[in-house]
């Protein structure tokens, strides 16, 4: 019974842990766009994104509004946001985005987990080159009537791919198209569960078990990260 209990409790906390490294990451977004176009998720489609993705991750509308009144507060510090480039061990690509109010911290800490691992910090443009940034939006799929008639329309606003997942549509559009296209499925009144940019990776590496380890550990250590908002990487 004892060894039954640690088991539950200890996936109790894991999924805590989850959930709170989902709310720091959409505190942030919300931030972000806050600082960037005001508190007004009508005339803020970033801000509106965030919202949007902070009820798909169940976070709790009073935690949501607070973090807007937070970032409207203009003595409240400014998240940036930085992108480093990487290598991970055995010559795979990282992609790093992270929203903070300290970069020297960031970038320290970011710097201590790639050299512990064996891998190491690139510079500016050293690994960006092997990926696409793209946007990636997931919708459900229920009262949408004619999945085909939907794709051809929202060709017209970049859809590039177009794929359906049990009762999920995912739609990738060219990062240049993302505004276009999120607009276009508020439009239509569509139920967005999740919108986000991407960055994947033009060719992928394939490593070996025991490699593959190695760098998930690095890739699980980075994603703890508070100030880690999301890390790509070209491993197959």
């Amino acid at each position: 019974m004892g060894r039954i209990f640690e088991k539950r409790k200890h996936k109790m906390f894991a999924r805590w842990a989850k959930m709170s490294k989902a709310f720091t990451k959409i505190g942030r977004e919300i931030a972000i766009a806050v600082k960037q176009a005001g508190p007004d998720p009508e005339s803020n489609p970033r801000l509106r994104r965030a919202i949007q993705n902070a009820k798909t991750v169940n976070m709790p509308k009073d935690r949501v509004d607070a973090a807007i009144k937070k970032a409207s507060n203009k003595e409240e510090g400014d998240f940036q946001e930085v992108v480093y480039e990487a290598y991970a061990p055995h010559g795979i690509a990282l992609m790093i985005e992270a929203a903070t109010d300290n970069p020297t911290r960031t970038v320290a800490n970011i710097r201590s987990y790639l050299n512990k691992s064996g891998g190491s910090l690139g510079t500016d443009g050293s690994v960006s080159f092997l990926f696409e940034r793209k946007g990636v939006f997931r919708l459900s799929s229920d009262g949408v009537k004619n999945i085909e008639e939907l794709e051809l329309e929202l060709i017209d606003f970049g859809a590039d791919e177009f794929a359906v997942e049990d009762n999920e549509i995912f739609i990738y559009t060219k990062f240049e198209d993302f505004g276009a296209m999120q607009k276009a499925l508020e439009d239509k009144g569509l139920s967005v569960l999740n919108a986000e940019l991407q960055r994947t990776p033009l060719s992928a590496i394939e490593l070996s078990e025991e490699q593959e380890n190695d760098v998930n550990a690095l890739l699980e250590r980075l994603e703890e990260d508070d100030d880690v908002q999301a890390v790509f990487h070209n491993m197959r």
